[in-house]
């Protein structure tokens, strides 16, 4: 409930259908000067009771607050005749004063409240907030990851008014805000995405390998891969993993080399449950060597590695899922600029800023299982390219320069001063903003 003036406001209010008008509210708070006057009252004899109930009203730092007892307040047209109640009790200025002041001292992008000015700077320093963070279609609040979104949504503790919103029109997989419950219904059709037929790949791999690895040349060929590997175990006790199938896809889901990997040293645990290898599958595979090189040539593309850079270039961008495990037992080196790591990419991580498995990320994004009894690499590889491409289709708004892309302006307060930063406004401190991680999305304006 506000006053016609907007500048008071109940914080606790009994039952009383009295209190609506603006006369029995403004000799309630006749102590504060700006309150509206009533109207229609002329003639002193129209009086207006209120009954007995728990007032508190906030105006310019003050509050007043008279408690039950079972006694009415007389409310007459001029406030200096107006009774006040025994039990009105006047808060401290200084205390409310605060809480004005921090009216202004709000972030705009996670809606976070702040006492003092330096401490919202000191937010936007280390937060990194930018237009790649997540962003609830509704309330516009921006989230560290979708995981935190997801609990902003639909978790348990959701915001009310964005929950039953996003009920009505929300996609439960990207979490988009469609505009009517047809259309997100449609939506959620296609961002449902269905599974492989992991059963007829894995026999097609077993009768022997597939290699269509080639050194672009001229031809441009892939620009983006996925790798995924299947282990099996090593040394006394089966526990060192030991990459016995590998498996590389494009962009358009296409194998482009799937094999069997004849580890180094003796396997001593198959995984058989798991892993779906036998020891004759390894009997006559490539070698290690073999399979390390080609597809290192293949990622490289032709280009030295120490030439490598984030933008242009011939190399290849790699995708996967747990990626530096995975090169480890590959015994392969590749630029982190070039690696896109669904493990390791904020939005996809918890809110406690730990990976997520890829069976949940598939399961919860894509809208389908994988890794179900035997596990089939292929799998893991279109499960990966898929988040990859949904990940990067995303449509953010271009920032000016300075670029989140490049590392040296991951965080551009730094060349601000402190009373310069003390001088902006919420928005503009959000506007020169920059993430702390490369967005996917950029790739497909960098390396399209």
């Amino acid at each position: 409930m506000e006053f016609t003036s907007g500048l008071a406001k109940v914080l606790q209010v009994g039952h009383n259908p009295a209190i609506g008008s603006s006369a029995g509210m403004y000799h309630l708070g006749r102590m504060f000067p700006l309150l509206p006057p009533p109207e229609g009252r002329e003639n002193e004899d129209e009086q207006q009771v209120v009954s007995s109930t728990a007032y508190m009203f906030c105006r310019d730092g003050f509050v007043y607050n008279s408690n039950s007892d079972r006694r009415a307040l007389g409310t007459p047209n001029e406030p200096h005749v107006a009774k006040r109640r025994p039990k009105a009790v006047w808060k401290r200025e200084w205390f409310f004063k605060g809480v004005l002041e921090r009216r202004g001292n709000k972030c705009t992008a996670c809606f976070r409240q702040f006492n003092k000015l330096e401490h919202l700077v000191e937010h936007m320093r280390i937060s990194y907030h930018s237009v790649h963070e997540p962003t609830c279609g509704i309330c516009r609040k921006h989230c560290r990851s979708f995981e935190s979104l997801r609990e902003h949504l639909i978790g348990p503790l959701p915001k009310q008014e964005c929950r039953d919103i996003f009920a009505y029109r929300g996609c439960k997989f990207c979490l988009k805000v469609l505009d009517s419950p047809n259309t997100r219904r449609i939506h959620q059709e296609k961002c449902q995405l269905s599974g492989t037929n992991a059963g007829i790949i894995g026999r097609f791999s077993n009768l022997g390998l597939r290699d269509n690895l080639a050194i672009g040349g001229g031809t441009r060929g892939p620009q983006v891969v996925a790798l995924a590997c299947k282990m099996v175990g090593g040394g006394s006790d089966g526990s060192l993993d030991l990459c016995a199938r590998v498996c590389l896809i494009d962009e358009h889901e296409n194998i482009v080399f799937h094999s069997y990997v004849k580890p180094p040293i003796p396997v001593t645990n198959y995984r058989y449950e798991t892993t779906g290898i036998r020891q004759e599958y390894l009997r006559d595979a490539m070698p290690m060597r073999q399979v390390q090189r080609k597809i290192q040539d293949f990622l490289c593309n032709g280009e030295p590695m120490w030439t490598i850079r984030a933008r242009g270039g011939r190399a290849r961008i790699l995708v996967g899922h747990g990626l530096d495990h995975d090169l480890e037992c590959l015994q392969i080196e590749y630029r982190a600029e070039k690696i896109r790591d669904t493990a390791k990419y904020p939005p996809l991580m918890k809110t406690s800023k730990l990976s997520n498995s890829l069976k949940y990320l598939t399961q919860t994004y894509l809208g389908y299982d994988i890794q179900t009894g035997i596990q089939d690499p292929y799998d893991d590889c279109v499960a990966t390219m898929r988040l990859y491409m949904r990940m990067r289709s995303q449509v953010h708004k271009i920032e000016d320069y300075p670029l989140v892309s490049d590392p040296q302006n991951r965080n551009n307060f730094a060349s601000w001063r402190q009373s310069e930063l003390e001088r902006m406004s919420p928005e503009q401190m959000l506007e020169i903003s920059r993430s702390d991680y490369y967005c996917w999305c950029l790739d497909s304006l960098y390396n399209p």
